[in-house]
């Protein structure tokens, strides 16, 4: 069985997205600027590098909240990227929602830990990735469903926004450094999510 990863871009000041996020700014203020890295070409980061392969690589299905599918479903579009089913945590039942390239919007409305169930089912031997928001990151962590946490460190502040680690006690989460990848304007960081000791 596949390990349970989350991948979240932040600023340097510890937001996930910017203020004032609504349906028109998904990312809130200044928040697109945490995914520039991504479209950047060549070398160990961007759609040609490491960072951004190793998101998808090994994973079997994905795991995100009903705030960040409400806000993302139209920018991604009728061929999304995900190309594998994604399990949305809701309190609100929807039918399945298939689009084209094999990504299909699956809504779950019994807990986190079920959708994660559900999408370790689908994943098989392959790894399950919690694309957020930042509030399912925080749940997870809390909850200890993580073994890995994905930082991707965008060198620049947004001064208000969404905090990633809001509500997250240090006391009961450790973060082991277990690779770190530098590039223009971006670090990013790779972590074993353990108990402190």
């Amino acid at each position: 069985m596949g390990k349970v990863f989350a991948d979240q871009s932040m600023s340097l000041d510890g937001f996930s997205a910017g203020a004032n996020v609504d349906q028109d700014n998904a990312m809130g203020d200044g928040g697109e600027g945490l995914h520039e890295w991504m479209f950047h070409s060549g070398g160990k980061t961007g759609h040609r590098g490491e960072a951004l392969e190793d998101l998808f690589g090994n994973t079997g299905a994905v795991v995100v909240g009903r705030r960040t599918f409400d806000l993302g479903e139209k920018p991604w579009g009728d061929e999304p990227v995900f190309h594998r089913p994604v399990f949305v945590v809701t309190h609100r039942p929807k039918a399945v929602v298939t689009k084209r390239g094999g990504t299909s919007y699956r809504f779950v409305t019994d807990g986190l830990e079920a959708a994660i169930g559900q999408a370790r089912a689908a994943a098989g031997e392959r790894d399950v990735l919690v694309l957020g928001g930042a509030t399912i990151i925080q749940q997870c962590l809390r909850a200890r469903l993580l073994s890995e946490l994905r930082l991707h460190v965008v060198h620049r502040l947004l001064g208000a926004g969404t905090s990633l680690f809001a509500g997250v006690d240090p006391a009961t989460t450790a973060l082991e450094r277990t690779r770190l990848i530098d590039a223009e304007g971006v670090s990013h960081f790779t972590f074993r999510v353990g108990n402190p000791a």
